[in-house]
């Protein structure tokens, strides 16, 4: 009974217990409960607007936009490729815009405005379509369960069944979704708070006055000014000032990486060829800086431009656009009557350059391009920089110069024999004119009746060959080097220099046979111009270097660089180019003197034989030099032909006036019939002095 009692006892005092700890335990977590609501009490009252703004806080970005390109000008101040500023729907994407949002909006705009000048390709099509959330859902609860397992595949390849699933369903798209699919391509592919074009090309008032109307229902969107070049002189020079990429188009895939560290976006619209490229840094500007607040959800709050930018440099050329129409114009012409009358059958086009022998100044570079398998026939005039050509006779007068700054010849005893050159087991090399016509000339004679033999004859004694008609022929080691380096000096067979891209040095012929012996045939070749090849502009730059007394001058195109003012009526010049010297010539004023009166009887001579006396009647006087060179027709669909057709070179390099020379230039038309030659570089020459002094009284 005793145990039963104290047993009984104690369980009464442990439930007796139990609600006493229960409580304690309680009013631990109501003190907790209590502490914690009065903290966050204390905090809203205390602190409740600090953190009101910490949410509603929105962060700050620099953003940077194009500002507009720089203006070319010709020498005399008229614009040859400027700016058209076109009207613009913009769009800068949010920070966290999702595929959603982007869905909307362009629904949203392609009701106001229509693009019609591309349609979506089958890809964006599909995005579009699957950017709707129901059409999304629709297309994912058809796909079968293997192919958008979770468990099994990344996000990426259901994405992908997705796509194969609705290209085979082949969606079409009304007119107004073509726009939006375009749109929403246009802002997917945006970068974060970067700035895009919508649409910049043909934009209606109609389409400004209703977007502006509904800014407030577009975030992102708004109305803006894109720059496209324009050429208000004709398209003819764009060949020289080359091209600039689309915002489609972008920067160049082959310099994406130096563009990038440069600080251009990948969208940045860039010069990709000729003067555009080459001055590029100057031309592109300073782009305008705009600093963009952001909400904390990534919505786009205020835009502020901290910087207008600066417009790109003004360049200033030396080309008259005036005198470049009429030397395209006349070298079309002249090239047309080749065509016409069955020359130029095989030729791949014709090139005319014109310069300012004191200063390097380049005044007028024309050129054509044809394709003899089409017979079309399209502007190409940097080929004057970049295409090379065997020129012939014309470069007799640097040949004839190195003989005397040698002293091979001198201006009082430079008389040599017109002998052929008979080497055994090949024809004899001689002259134009028959064997026997002249029993020996002086170099101005020389020049005037074009003599292959006087060349080849000096060049003998000049690398000291050791020569016995029809028994052998020995030349040094050193001979096509001594040849060649006296062309180099008159800028036959390098780069000029001259500032545009692309330019090429010409194309030398090989030296040495298989078995490394010297071509000695090929030296003598090489004396009258029949073997190594040269561009056009090399041509007009020898021909200047004898026309100004022996300075060779490096070409350009650039002339000065300045700004344009806010009005486009005045131009502030920042830099002058200054003419540079490469090289004086080593020669005498009667050495020279020699090589001017050479080249002055071959258009004003009396010699039957005379090889440019059409000339002579042009005012002002002409002095220069003929060429003709032997060629082939090369056909690239048949490059192993047999007995492919034997062309010629027809070139014509002169200066005028006769005395101080104000206009150096040079003609080619390379591939000529040999027979049908007649006199096309001779009137081409003819019409680019006259036209140049007419409009330069």
């Amino acid at each position: 009974m005793n145990y039963f009692r104290k047993n009984s006892g104690t369980g009464s005092n442990k439930q007796a217990s139990t609600p006493i700890r229960m409580r304690i335990i309680l009013g631990i977590i109501f003190i907790l409960f209590a502490t914690l609501i009065g903290q966050l009490a204390y905090l809203q009252l205390a602190y409740g607007s600090r953190f009101k703004s910490e949410v509603q806080k929105s962060d700050s970005t620099v953003v940077s936009s194009q500002v507009p390109r720089g203006v070319m000008y010709d020498a005399k101040g008229r614009v040859l490729v400027g700016n058209k500023a076109n009207n613009a729907i913009t769009y800068t994407k949010g920070a966290s815009t999702s595929s959603e949002q982007v869905y909307k909006i362009s629904n949203a705009l392609s009701n106001y405005i229509k693009i019609t000048d591309e349609n979506p390709t089958e890809q964006q099509t599909i995005d579009y379509y699957l950017a709707d959330p129901v059409n999304s859902k629709k297309e994912l609860a058809k796909l079968p369960a293997a192919q958008k397992d979770s468990d099994k595949l990344t996000q990426a390849q259901i994405n992908q069944n997705l796509d194969n699933q609705v290209k085979k369903q082949n969606i079409k798209l009304t007119e107004r979704q073509k726009t939006a699919a375009l749109i929403f391509n246009k802002i997917s592919g945006a970068y974060t708070l970067s700035t895009i074009y919508i649409k910049n090309k043909g934009l209606t008032n109609k389409e400004i006055a209703q977007v502006g109307e509904h800014l407030s229902d577009l975030p992102g969107v708004g109305i803006g000014t894109d720059w496209q070049r324009s050429y208000p002189n004709g398209s003819s020079i764009q060949s020289i000032i080359g091209s600039v990429s689309t915002e489609k188009s972008g920067l160049p895939s082959d310099n994406l990486q130096y563009y990038l560290t440069q600080g251009y976006s990948r969208n940045d619209r860039v010069g990709t060829s000729y003067l555009e490229e080459e001055y590029e840094p100057l031309l592109k500007g300073t782009k305008s800086t705009s600093e963009v607040q952001t909400k904390a959800n990534g919505d786009i709050q205020q835009t502020k431009t901290v910087y207008k930018g600066q417009a790109g440099a003004s360049l200033m050329l030396t080309i008259d656009a005036k005198y470049q129409k009429e030397v395209q114009s006349t070298l079309k012409s002249v090239y047309n009557s080749a065509l016409n009358a069955g020359a130029a059958k095989y030729s791949n086009g014709a090139y005319a350059i014109a310069m300012n022998p004191k200063t390097g100044a380049l005044l007028a570079i024309a050129g054509l391009n044809r394709n003899p398998k089409t017979n079309k026939v399209t502007d190409n005039a940097l080929g004057a920089i970049n295409q090379s050509f065997v020129m012939g006779s014309v470069v007799k007068g640097a040949t004839v110069s190195g003989g005397l700054i040698n002293k091979i010849i001198t201006p009082t005893n430079n008389t040599m024999p017109d002998t052929p050159i008979y080497l055994p087991g090949s024809p004899v090399k001689k002259s134009v004119y028959p064997v026997g016509t002249f029993s020996s000339l002086d170099a101005p004679t020389a020049l005037e009746v074009s003599s292959n033999i006087y060349m080849m004859q000096m060049a003998l004694k000049w690398v000291k060959a050791k020569y016995v008609p029809k028994t052998y022929i020995h030349m040094p080691s050193d001979a096509f080097e001594i040849l060649r380096r006296n062309f180099n000096m008159f800028g036959l067979g390098q780069k000029t220099g001259v500032d545009l891209p692309g330019e090429v040095a010409g194309i030398q012929g090989k030296s040495f046979n298989d078995k490394g012996q010297i071509l000695s045939g090929s030296v003598l070749d090489l004396a009258y111009g029949n073997y190594d090849a040269y561009t056009p502009i090399q041509l007009v730059q020898y021909v200047s270097t004898i026309a100004n007394g022996g300075y060779r001058m490096q070409p350009y195109v650039v002339q000065s660089v300045g700004k344009t003012s806010s009005n486009g009526n005045k131009i502030y010049i920042d830099y002058n180019k200054t003419p540079n010297v490469q090289q004086k010539i080593p020669w005498t004023q009667d050495e020279l003197d020699v090589v001017r009166e050479g080249f002055y009887r071959v258009v004003h001579g009396t010699n039957g034989w005379g090889t440019a006396h059409k000339l002579k009647d042009v005012k002002p006087s002409i002095s220069g030099k003929t060429g003709t060179a032997q060629t082939f027709y090369y056909d690239p669909d048949n490059p192993n032909r047999k007995n492919p057709p034997e062309l010629i070179n027809a070139t014509f390099v002169g200066y005028a006036p006769s005395k101080n020379p104000k206009l150096a230039i040079a003609v080619v038309f390379p591939g000529l019939d040999p027979d049908l030659e007649g006199s096309y570089t001779l009137q081409v020459a003819k019409a680019m002095v006259q036209d140049y002094f007419k409009l330069h009284k």
